[in-house]
Order: structure tokens, then sequence, then C-alpha cells
């Protein structure tokens, strides 16, 4: 199944100037827990999906919230000459296609 088919919200953001925020937010537990049990969201998926190194990506599940965030680095800096997204809002994308097997 489709990660879009599975969570609530698939977003990003700019997390200061050089860096961008990725959430995934799940609407109840039982999601969120059989999704975090299959273990396919973490560090070296991101880094794999965004072409960057895993050292450089800071993954966090946040089970309060049935979340998950990851913070990469820009490849650009936002706002900077061939920056084609200044708020950091397009670029979840890779993620919504990512298969989740429950």
């Amino acid at each position: 199944m489709k990660l879009k088919d599975l969570a609530k919200v698939i977003r990003s953001k700019n997390a200061g100037p050089f860096y961008v925020t990725l959430d995934v937010m799940f609407s109840d537990a039982e999601t969120y827990q059989k999704v975090k049990a299959t273990g396919t969201l973490n560090a070296d998926l991101i880094a794999s999906l965004y072409n960057v190194a895993p050292d450089k990506v800071r993954f966090f599940e946040y089970d309060p919230a049935y979340s998950f965030k990851a913070t990469i680095p820009r490849r650009i800096v936002s706002g900077d000459f061939g920056d084609t997204d200044s708020y950091g809002a397009q670029q979840h994308a890779p993620l919504l296609d990512v298969d989740i097997s429950l």
C-alpha cells in the first residue's frame, strides 16, 4: 500500500534556510503502529529518496503524535539563486509513493 493512502498528512517545510523537514502523520495509533512495525520509514530510506548521506538525516518517530519526522540539508539555500521552492513546501513528493507492506 502507498504511504499516501495510509497517512493523514505528508508534508515538507523549511527548517531554517539550510534544512527541510519532512513530516508523515497518521490519524490513529493503530495505523501508525502498523507502519512503524514495518521499519520501512527510516533514515536510510530518506537518504536514498533525497540523495543525501545517511549521516546527514535526522530521523524521529514521535509516538504521541502518531508521526515520523526527518530533517535533511537543502541542496540549495532557501531563496538563493536556483532555488525553486523557497518555502520547502514541495519536497515531500518522493514520500507519497513509498510502498508500505502491512
